[in-house]
């Protein structure tokens, strides 16, 4: 397990929730975003991640991708970190967008894996130090080979850990306990490992990871951050009672492609429009039944969402 004073030592830990980017009749909702943020910071939250994978980065242009960071900014006030997801399958691309997001006030940057590519470990080691070295921004790498066709090696991390100060941390979403392990005995303590799975955050916790990107704290921040820091000063059966609680709603927002479950289930608490852009669309029916139900379970919906503004 590990110490709660590690915590206390370490920059990113706890529950970074990933923010998804409410849209109303294709352009970006301000007024929804408003609200979910305070939503987050009521809910106690670590910080939030604006425009990573959940926020549906594919598909916002340079002005939007920019325009939601500097919002979270502003809205954050810094009561939470703001970690900008400014990671793109082209270096220059992403080195454009993580100046552009300190330039605003980001607290970090998270670089998902150069995707399509499908580069060779050296040319994900240069792609990152060459990211590392056009900003002051602390780093979390982000590592999902289900999205990316690759992965980050752990060698490769190591290196660039060593290389490069400001490379952080890393969101680790490739669901394997056992390379959390090999990343723990490589990188040391000071090097921030997040799960990038609700259901595995005490699984990888428990080998030791500092806490949680989140998707599921879009729904239940307060729950979310109360079982990771419950762990983390060292109460385990309560964490697991979150862990065991909760289960079945981190199952069901990855019943089809993330972020069309959370974005639904926000939608239903009455807290978004449900919109995407192509190429996601709404959940089918059988899907949406089953998350409704599993919402309705545990009391979240309309008014549920009302009592928590």
């Amino acid at each position: 397990m590990m110490p709660a004073d590690i915590f206390n030592i370490m920059q990113f830990t706890g529950t970074y929730t990933a923010i998804v980017t409410p849209f109303r009749k294709g352009k970006v909702d301000d007024q929804a975003l408003e609200q979910l943020i305070k939503l987050q910071i009521k809910g106690g939250v670590d910080g939030i991640v604006a425009v990573g994978t959940t926020g549906e980065s594919a598909t916002l242009d340079f002005d939007e991708h920019l325009s939601v960071i500097s919002q979270a900014v502003k809205l954050a006030a810094g009561k939470i970190r703001v970690i900008a997801g400014t990671g793109a399958n082209s270096t220059s691309e992403a080195i454009r967008l993580t100046q552009a997001a300190e330039q605003v006030g980001a607290n970090g940057s998270l670089q998902v894996a150069p995707y399509y590519n499908k580069p060779t470990q050296e040319g994900v080691f240069q792609h990152f130090q060459s990211i590392s070295q056009a900003t002051q921004l602390p780093i979390i790498l982000y590592s999902i080979p289900g999205r990316c066709g690759i992965e980050i090696a752990v060698e490769t991390v190591q290196r660039l850990a060593t290389e490069c100060p400001n490379i952080v941390g890393l969101k680790e979403a490739g669901g394997n306990a056992d390379r959390v392990s090999q990343l723990r005995a490589a990188l040391g303590s000071r090097f921030a490992i997040l799960s990038g799975d609700d259901s595995l955050t005490l699984p990888f916790m428990a080998v030791g990871a500092h806490g949680v990107i989140s998707v599921a704290s879009n729904v239940i921040p307060k729950e979310v951050s109360s079982m990771v820091w419950a762990f983390a000063r060292g109460d385990v059966t309560a964490a697991q009672k979150f862990h065991a609680k909760f289960y079945p709603l981190f199952k069901d927002l990855f019943l089809e492609s993330n972020p069309i479950p959370v974005k639904a289930a926000l939608a239903m608490m009455g807290l978004i429009a449900e919109e995407y852009r192509l190429p996601l669309v709404p959940m089918g029916a059988t899907n949406r039944e089953k998350l409704a139900n599993t919402l309705k379970g545990f009391g979240l919906g309309p008014n549920s969402a009302k009592r928590s503004r």
